[in-house]
């Protein structure tokens, strides 16, 4: 599969203009390197909008998902630093979903990701995923896909109270669906090969470029 591991966690947040440089600091140097170094995630990836908002979105894979919900998670994210407390204290819109990998199509990683992040009512779920997934294996074979993703939020894992939630100004937004196609060869190959995917409920789309990653 594309992604490195059978587990995600996915965020979209903006921030606040004074806090910017700040952010951008914190995460390349500090954030992003204590989490790829926690035991079971392989890379991390930070993406800047080209459109739709928020402004930024981030992308951790685990090789499990039960990792999204261990030991070694939990106690950095009850031990913030106080870098984070203050950056994070900063951060405006976010959703944040834990997520198992149900799908994951493609060569490797692009320079460009399309995020789609909903919610799926209950009676729908089967039928829903999958119409997705055959959606999303013919995008995985047009031309300058690199990746195709859908991603389902564990809930529980997600609404686990943190110090570091606590940290944070506004109430943090769960998704139940995330869905990621990536391409290596520009924006006109990924927006036609996504043309191919439909919803039958309100999305919220985005279009993003690499900025930083780390493994």
């Amino acid at each position: 599969m594309s992604l490195a591991g059978e587990g995600i966690v996915a965020i979209w947040n903006g921030i606040r203009d004074a806090a910017r440089a700040d952010f951008y600091e914190w995460h390349s140097r500090e954030h992003m390197p204590e989490r790829v170094a926690i035991p079971g995630f392989c890379r991390g990836r930070r993406y800047i909008a080209l459109e739709g908002q928020p402004e930024y979105f981030t992308l951790y894979e685990t090789q499990t998902s039960a990792v999204l919900s261990g030991a070694d998670y939990l106690a950095r994210l009850n031990s913030p630093t106080p870098w984070t407390r203050r950056v994070t204290a900063s951060f405006t819109d976010t959703s944040r979903s834990l997520c198992r990998v149900a799908l994951s199509l493609g060569p490797g990683a692009g320079g460009l990701m399309m995020t789609w992040r909903y919610d799926v009512a209950l009676d729908r779920e089967g039928v829903h995923r999958g119409q997705i997934e055959i959606a999303l294996k013919g995008i995985a074979e047009r031309e300058g896909v690199s990746g195709a993703h859908l991603c389902i939020a564990d809930r529980a894992a997600s609404g686990i109270d943190t110090a570091e939630k606590r940290v944070r100004a506004e109430a943090i937004k769960v998704p139940g669906w995330v869905v990621l196609v990536e391409s290596f060869a520009g924006r006109a190959a990924l927006e036609a090969a996504c043309r191919e995917l439909a919803f039958d409920q309100p999305v919220e789309r985005g279009l993003y470029q690499l900025q930083y990653t780390a493994s």
